[in-house]
């Protein structure tokens, strides 16, 4: 069996005749430690999936299988603890505590972990040891964003769930950022979900899945796989 397993998930919002079907029976498996990207154009429904899988909102059917637990079989207790033990999230917004610093922000994460990573190996790993004592409001857009992954990544969690991390931020900072997810990725051995519009970004998965009207119109494997570090668009 997969690591992760959607089947037949469909997701609607609305009522009546405003009732709008955003997901329309996706089926995929990933296998861990892959990195995958959900790719398509906006409204395709790929940031709705992801926060299915992340248990952020449920499916209306389907079924949704992490390490052969089906998430919709949890209570509310025990879906938080599976957020907990499963997932790290990394959005497009930094969602850092603003009177927190760098590290403090990163060991807000630590706490939420039985197991969690070495605070200091991971800034290091994240180019952002030096920056440990400053406020978000003090750091590039880059700097928040390495922060925001060592806040989901020191939990030293089973999936990484990225929603267009590089979104807000420049060509040569983005490079940087997915050059990091990737580094996570091998390091770490975390299976990495990331959702993109970017078509370029698909060339540096292991497996893609292409998305439009809430529906999965293309998935294979990339056979050869081409470094964020050699990434252009």
């Amino acid at each position: 069996m997969a690591f992760v397993e959607m089947r037949d998930i469909h997701k609607a919002f609305g009522t009546g005749g405003g009732r709008v079907e955003v997901l329309r029976g996706i089926d995929l498996s990933i296998e861990k430690g892959q990195l995958c990207v959900l790719l398509g154009p906006s409204g395709s429904g790929k940031s709705t999936l992801l926060n299915i899988l992340g248990g952020i909102e449920t499916a209306d059917t389907g079924t949704v299988s992490v390490d052969g637990e089906r998430i919709a079989d949890l209570r509310e207790k025990a879906l938080t603890n599976y957020r907990r033990r499963h997932l790290g999230y990394v959005f497009q917004t930094y969602n850092l505590i603003p009177n927190l610093t760098v590290r403090e922000n990163i060991e807000v994460g630590a706490y939420l972990s039985d197991h969690p990573l070495d605070v200091d190996e991971l800034m290091d790993t994240l180019g952002i040891a030096d920056q440990g004592k400053k406020l978000p409001s003090q750091l590039s857009g880059g700097q928040q964003q390495r922060t925001s992954i060592g806040r989901a990544v020191v939990k030293n969690p089973d999936i990484l769930l990225c929603d267009e991390p590089t979104g807000a931020l420049d060509y040569n900072t983005s490079k940087e950022i997915l050059k990091l997810i990737e580094n996570v990725n091998r390091k770490y051995g975390c299976t990495v979900v990331m959702v993109t519009h970017n078509d370029a970004i698909r060339h540096m998965a292991d497996q893609v899945f292409y998305l439009r009207d809430g529906a999965i119109r293309k998935s294979y494997f990339n056979d050869t796989k081409v470094s964020a570090s050699e990434l252009e668009w």
